[in-house]
């Protein structure tokens, strides 16, 4: 489009002599017209044109969407930059100041050209890569579809095979195979997942703690801690202390605040061991945590709540305590959810012998010490036996005769299983029984009263209360060993 004829006739003949389609617009409405049939692939636009000037017709050629993206070029004799700034801004990509040299507008109009098809070629190469990218997008989804299915399938068997490990390889530090344990273990799965209070009943040394940590592990608050109170080691007041917390100067001692065991244990599992032996006191505000998730703690006044999943446990006959009046009735139905009986261990037929086996090579390695035979007639007389104190007492027996053994071989020359005591001596009275029991049990653990080790550990008692039995039956330390 020009307004000088001699300008058009010498473009037209340049461009038709060098193959190119040239149409001719005399005007920028006659460009216009022409548009609505064709869509070229560059234009050359005269500024200075009678009626609608080149300016105003860039800005409509630029207007509409099927010349929105052809390049302009500006052909006038105006020189000012604003001009030339002004015809960028409204969409042309380049100037020719008029009067100009044909092979300098060849030049211009080639480069554009060349980039226009450079931009198709890209937007082309753009759009198949989009298209490889979203097939391949669609074959990995595909692809991890197929893989989550195999995961889930593999993630199920995990499941039943893990399972099945439990069962047989004893919940890690549960070790048996008789029907009694791998029903006990079959409960612990049934309630783990749920947040209902176990109440864990059994024998003194049946492992109490043991079976908690393992509902406590399978639980969905496996994450937060599992928070153990021996209710039967503590006081009244300190046992307050030690559920509830304090606050400074709550009572003689109580130099600092300090948080009980629900509000450590807020979100996991509380283990309230030998739960029996808790006051009726202390019941009473045991009760209103299980109802109400509150408390406050000693020496003050703000009520805090928790979430906590309770396991108590006990070897005392909670029902014969509630009918004797030391056991509030309403605590024991909160906590007698689900009770889970352990079953003691002279009923694991043929659980002792693995028992054996597990303890003695844990105990050695925490020893230092190096057993390399159970010879037969050592496991026979430990298989023999009744176990009156369970696993813990096994534990405490092989202890002490895996210090005591020399050679490596596992020796039992000083031990003397009470069964075999008992016959020898005929029917003792429940005086004599008792002295008996406490100095076996003192006996085990090298007379030690107190401590992990320690036979009221051992015998599930306060060592104070066990201190206490010992004078009135007239015990002392060097009798266990004369």
């Amino acid at each position: 489009m020009d307004d000088i004829p001699s300008n058009l006739e010498v473009l037209v003949d340049f461009f038709l002599d060098h193959g190119l389609d040239v149409l001719v617009a005399t005007s920028g409405e006659d460009a216009l017209r022409k548009l609505d049939l064709v869509t070229p692939d560059i234009v050359l636009l005269d500024v200075m044109m009678p009626g609608m000037d080149g300016f105003e017709t860039c800005e409509r050629i630029k207007a509409r969407a099927s010349t929105a993206q052809t390049p302009i070029i500006f052909m006038t004799a105006l020189t000012e930059t604003t001009a030339k700034v002004r015809g960028l801004e409204l969409g042309a990509v380049d100037y020719v100041t008029k009067p100009f040299q044909v092979e300098e507008v060849a030049a211009r109009v080639d480069t554009h050209l060349r980039l226009q098809r450079l931009q198709q070629q890209l937007e082309t190469a753009n759009s198949r890569l989009e298209q490889r990218v979203a097939q391949r997008t669609q074959e990995l989804k595909e692809a991890l579809e197929a893989v989550e299915k195999l995961k889930d399938r593999l993630q199920a068997e995990v499941i039943y095979l893990k399972e099945e490990l439990k069962l047989s390889h004893n919940f890690e530090h549960i070790v048996g195979e008789s029907a009694a344990l791998r029903k006990a273990l079959t409960k612990v799965e049934q309630v783990a997942d749920t947040d209902a209070t176990v109440l864990i009943l059994g024998e003194t040394g049946t492992g109490k703690e043991l079976f908690a940590r393992a509902i406590h592990e399978r639980s969905g608050r496996k994450r937060r801690p599992l928070v153990k109170v021996n209710c039967a080691a503590l006081p009244g007041q300190t046992v307050e202390s030690e559920l509830f917390g304090h606050e400074r100067g709550a009572f003689t001692g109580a130099v600092a605040q300090r948080k009980g065991r629900f509000e450590l244990a807020d979100g996991g599992t509380l283990f309230l061991d030998e739960v029996g032996e808790l006051s009726l006191e202390t019941q009473a505000k045991l009760l209103r945590v299980l109802q109400e998730g509150e408390f406050e703690r000693l020496g003050g006044s703000q009520t805090r709540r928790v979430d906590v999943r309770i396991v108590a446990a006990t070897n005392r006959d909670l029902g014969r305590a509630v009918e004797e009046g030391t056991f509030r009735e309403d605590l024991f139905y909160r906590l007698n959810v689900f009770p889970l009986t352990l079953p003691a261990l002279r009923e694991r037929t043929g659980d002792v012998a693995l028992l054996v086996h597990y303890f003695v090579t844990k105990l050695s390695r925490k020893l230092g010490r190096t057993i390399g035979a159970i010879p037969q007639p050592v496991m026979d007389r430990l298989t023999g036996y009744h176990w009156p104190g369970n696993v813990r007492e096994l534990e405490h027996t092989l202890e002490r005769a895996i210090i005591m053994s020399t050679g490596g071989k596992l020796m039992l020359e000083d031990w003397r299983p009470r069964a075999k005591a008992l016959a020898s001596e005929g029917v003792l009275t429940l005086k004599q029984a008792e002295r008996r029991h406490i100095l076996d049990a003192l006996e085990l653990t090298g007379g030690r009263v107190s401590g992990e080790r320690g036979a009221a550990k051992l015998l599930d008692i306060n060592p104070k209360t066990l201190e206490s039995r010992m004078k009135k039956l007239g015990i002392t330390r060097k009798s266990t060993f004369g």
